[in-house]
């Protein structure tokens, strides 16, 4: 790892270098992760409203827990990242050994709340048929959450070993796999069912399992894993090792939860208003999260060079790269939130056929331009902090920002409640709770931004 740290031009353009070099192949597959769930989404928008409500509905719920999952299951990235920084790779297979049994842990329990959740579905007004599928879809896909989970331990290990290459390639894969089955099943080709909306949930829990057995097998076959090779003896869970890991993880997990429970809480509010706001609704967020995927590889590669810098104890590189990172997020905001504005109505029609659909996604996709700044800082500024092994205090600044701020201002703005001075005369629905989303992605930027400087600079401060 080179040592410059002086924002110079050449050290700027060194270190982007760096960064992009290990971020790409994650790009591409957290890029072809998202497209998953982006091909659910547009395969169903093309049989009815009906369908693509109950997908969206299940997976409103199952965004919330499948993004908490990989929050939990993240403290390995930093774990790993500062043994390697460290030249102690003789920890490392401990490491994934005990973050495979904390994934079992993890996805058996997400199993449960998942399926538990789904009865929210009777409490929603909704259509029968709808709530139905809805919670048909959910009890499916929770079968993917063990698999899933333990795929993330492994995933982390991969990148945190600069092994990025066969995440992008497992993910393409299993992108591939879930359009043919949703091809499948959805429409009931090839003399399959047709299942509709909930051929979507057992596409994605095959493409899990299928991504669980592929890293496994790579990890076994790949040179680049011998030096940490994590299979080499059996070994039981360890609570003192577990705790730990959770203690880590768990922050990470709220602070997830915090912002797509966020999401996810608006997508079953607006349900109230009808097939045409949550179809139009979801459309908006699903490309959103697509767009997303850029700022967040960033960061995730940003646990990565930071952990090792300060696994290293070379806590001025480590500042160097958090900014270098930040920066970096910052300019993929700017892009995205130029093509979704100029895009946006081509965009919706990607998605679905409906014309009233089509037209009020169109102006969500205007909030979501909006708010690419402010929502790439907030990733790329907590990941950095991450790397430096602290977790609680962006946890705190994420509460704050999605359920003090995005959350009551939206249902204000959306459901305009008698009894609030300040509420609209009349309800703005999606509109309002996008409104409050803006709000709380920029106070979390701004709090964030502002911590990772105070923690750099007293971390530094430290080594004199």
């Amino acid at each position: 790892m080179p040592h410059t740290t002086s924002f110079t031009l050449p050290a700027v353009r060194t270190e982007v270098s760096s960064l992009w070099k290990l971020a790409w192949p994650i790009l591409i597959g957290q890029l072809a992760t998202v497209g998953m769930g982006a091909a659910d989404v547009a395969m169903t928008g093309h049989t009815n409203p009906e369908e693509l409500a109950a997908v969206s509905l299940g997976a409103a719920i199952w965004s919330i827990v499948l993004v908490t999952v990989s929050g939990i299951m993240m403290a390995i990235n930093t774990l790993v990242a500062h043994e390697i920084g460290a030249a102690r790779h003789d920890q490392v297979p401990h490491i994934v050994r005990q973050s495979l049994w904390k994934a079992l842990l993890v996805g058996l329990v997400a199993c449960l709340l998942t399926n538990m959740a789904a009865l929210v579905f009777d409490h929603l007004m909704l259509e029968p048929a709808v709530a139905a599928k809805a919670k048909l879809f959910v009890h499916i896909i929770s079968c993917a959450l063990p698999p899933f989970a333990a795929y993330r331990a492994l995933y982390g290990y991969s990148t945190s070993i600069n092994q990025t290459k066969p995440v992008m390639v497992i993910a393409l894969a299993a992108l591939a796999l879930n359009i043919l089955v949703n091809y499948l099943l959805i429409y009931g080709h090839w003399g399959m069912p047709k299942m509709g909306g909930v051929g979507c949930a057992v596409a994605t829990t095959c493409c899990v399992w299928m991504m669980l057995l592929a890293m496994l097998a790579w990890i076994r076959i790949a040179p680049a894993y011998h030096a940490t090779y994590p299979f080499t003896h059996w070994e039981w869970p360890q609570p003192s090792s577990i705790g730990p890991m959770l203690r880590l993880g768990l922050p990470i997990g709220v602070t997830y939860f915090a912002e797509v429970s966020a999401f996810g809480v608006i997508s079953l509010l607006v349900a109230r208003f009808g097939v045409i706001q949550v179809s139009a609704h979801q459309i908006a967020l699903n490309f959103s999260s697509v767009v997303f995927m850029v700022p967040l590889t960033f960061g995730i590669a940003l646990v990565t060079r930071v952990g090792h810098a300060v696994g290293e104890a070379n806590l001025r590189r480590a500042r160097f790269i958090s900014w270098v990172g930040v920066a970096m997020s910052l300019t993929a905001a700017i892009v995205s939130a130029t093509v979704i504005t100029v895009f946006r109505h081509q965009i919706a029609q990607a998605y679905t056929s409906d014309p009233q659909v089509q037209e009020l996604c169109a102006q969500l996709l205007l909030f979501a331009a909006l708010f690419q700044l402010s929502d790439a800082t907030q990733v790329a500024t907590s990941c950095a902090i991450r790397g430096y092994k602290v977790t609680r205090q962006p946890m705190l600044i994420q509460l704050l920002a999605f359920w003090g701020f995005s959350l009551p201002i939206g249902y204000v703005l959306g459901l305009a409640p008698q009894g609030f001075i300040w509420s609209p005369a009349e309800p703005m629905a999606a509109a309002g709770f996008w409104i409050g989303l803006v709000t709380g992605l920029t106070v979390a930027a701004v709090l964030l931004t502002w911590y990772l400087n105070r923690l750099s600079l007293q971390r530094l401060r430290m080594t004199y």
